[in-house]
C-alpha cells in the first residue's frame, strides 16, 4: 500500500490532479466555519520512519499533530534528495490539499523546496536546518531547528563521568556547522569533568551509511574510546556495535535506550512535537508563520533521555545541576578562552556565546582536544 501511494505521487500526479480539483479534495472543507480549522500538513522522511534517529524523531512530531482537532495528516517516507521530493510535495498540495509542508531532510531545501514555493506561492513550507535567509528566500518558506548541542554537552558530562579511558568518540556523517557544534560540545561537556579527556571523531561522509559507521565505532573502540556518540541519521549502528563491544553510549535525535538498555547514558532527543504543534496552531489560526524559529532546552525544542544504570552518582548529580542551569536560560556551552585543535584561539578570553547566538551557525572549527579534521 505504501509502495502504491508513493507511486501514484511521483509518477501519475499529471493524469490524477484534474480530476480530484474538480471534486472535493482531502483536507478541504466548504464550510467557512470548519475552514477556518481545518489544515491538511504534509510531513516528508528521507528515510524510515522507524529508524531511531533523524526521521523517527520528526515522525514523532507528526504523530503529535495528528492528534491535533482539525488536522490531516499526510506522510511519505523514503523519499531521496532528488526531483522525487518535488513530486511528492506537489502531489500533497495537488493530491491530498496540503496547505503547510515539512520536507524534513538537509538535501530537501535547495533547489527541490525553493522551486515547488516558487510555483505554489499559497502554500506554506517549513525546512528542518538553518539554510534560510530574509531577503534571499520566498516568504512563504523558512527554517527551524533546535540548540541541540546543549544536549551534547549534557552528554559529554555523563561521558566524563563514566569514561575510564579519557578517550570518548565521535561518529560523524558531514562537517557541516550543526555536527561540528554538537563534537564541540560534547567534549566541552566531558571536560567541564575532567580537562585531560579527548575526543576522536570519524566522519563517514555520508548521513547514512551502515558499513561505514560500523567500521568507524569499531575503530574507535579499537583506539581506546569508551564512550561514543553521533551525528548520523540513524544511531542504530552505532549504538548496538559500540555497546557490544563493551563501550557506553550517549544516544542522538531519538530515545535509543532500548537498543543498549545497560549501555545509555542518556541521549540528546529533539522535542519536534512541540515545535509542530506550535506552528499548526498559528496556521489554524490565520496567523503568519515564523520564518526563522529556533529554541533551546528551556524552550522545548530539545529533550534528554532518561539517565540509565551506567551514571554514577556524581555524574547524575553534575548532569542535574548542569540541566537546570539549562533550563534557566544564559547557559553558554562555548565561552572564552577557547582554542581550535590547529591551536588557533577562536573564543577569546572573556567572550561566551548564549545558545541563541546566530555566529554558532557557522561555526567551522574542531575545538582543541578533538582528534580529527573537518577536511
Amino acid at each position: 500500500m505504501t509502495k502504491l501511494l508513493s507511486m501514484n505521487r511521483r509518477n501519475f500526479l499529471q493524469a490524477s490532479a484534474a480530476g480530484l480539483l474538480s471534486g472535493t479534495m482531502p483536507g478541504l472543507m466548504s464550510s467557512p466555519a470548519a475552514a477556518q480549522t481545518a489544515l491538511t500538513v504534509g510531513f516528508i522522511y528521507v528515510g524510515p520512519k522507524d529508524d531511531y534517529g533523524y526521521n523517527q524523531a520528526h515522525a514523532e512530531g507528526a504523530a503529535v499533530i495528528k492528534a491535533m482537532p482539525g488536522v490531516t495528516l499526510v506522510e511519505e517516507e523514503n523519499v531521496p534528495e532528488t526531483v522525487d521530493v518535488q513530486k511528492t510535495m506537489e502531489s500533497m498540495i495537488n493530491l491530498d490539499g496540503a496547505t503547510l509542508l515539512f520536507p524534513t531532510s538537509f538535501g530537501y531545501f535547495d533547489p527541490h523546496m525553493l522551486a515547488m514555493a516558487a510555483k505554489y506561492p499559497d502554500i506554506q513550507f517549513r525546512h528542518c536546518g538553518g539554510l534560510w535567509q530574509e531577503g534571499k528566500h520566498p516568504a512563504n518558506t523558512g527554517s527551524y531547528f533546535g540548540y541541540i548541542f546543549q544536549g551534547q554537552y549534557l552528554n559529554g558530562i555523563a561521558a566524563g563521568h563514566a569514561t575510564k579511558s579519557k578517550k570518548i568518540g565521535f561518529i560523524a556523517a558531514k562537517p557541516i556547522p550543526q555536527v561540528l557544534q554538537n563534537i564541540n560540545a560534547f567534549l566541552l561537556g566531558a571536560r567541564a569533568v575532567d580537562p585531560t579527556i579527548t575526543c576522536q571523531v570519524i566522519f563517514t561522509g555520508e548521513w547514512s551509511l551502515a558499513v561505514k559507521e560500523a567500521e568507524a565505532t569499531n575503530a574507535l573502540v579499537d583506539q581506546g574510546a569508551d564512550v561514543i556518540t553521533c551525528h548520523v541519521d540513524s544511531p542504530k549502528v552505532v549504538v548496538e556495535t559500540g555497546a557490544g563491544r563493551g563501550a557506553f553510549i550517549c544516544g542522538y535525535h531519538a530515545n535509543q535506550s532500548p537498543l543498549a538498555p545497560e549501555k545509555y547514558l542518556t541521549g540528546a532527543e529533539w522535542a519536534w512535537g512541540n515545535v509542530y504543534s506550535d506552528f499548526v496552531k498559528k496556521a489554524q489560526a490565520g496567523e503568519k508563520l515564523g520564518n526563522f524559529v529556533r529554541g533551546g532546552l528551556k524552550d522545548g525544542f530539545v529533550k534528554m533521555s532518561a539517565l540509565g544504570p551506567g551514571v554514577s552518582e556524581a555524574g547524575r548529580k553534575a548532569f542535574e545541576a548542569t540541566q537546570a542551569q539549562m533550563m534557566k536560560g544564559g547557559f553558554s556551552v562555548f565561552k572564552g578562552p577557547l582554542k581550535d585543535n590547529k591551536g588557533d584561539t577562536v573564543v577569546a578570553a572573556g567572550k561566551s556565546y548564549a545558545e541563541d547566538a546566530i555566529e554558532l551557525e557557522s561555526m567551522n572549527y574542531l575545538v582543541e582536544g578533538v582528534v580529527g579534521s573537518t577536511a
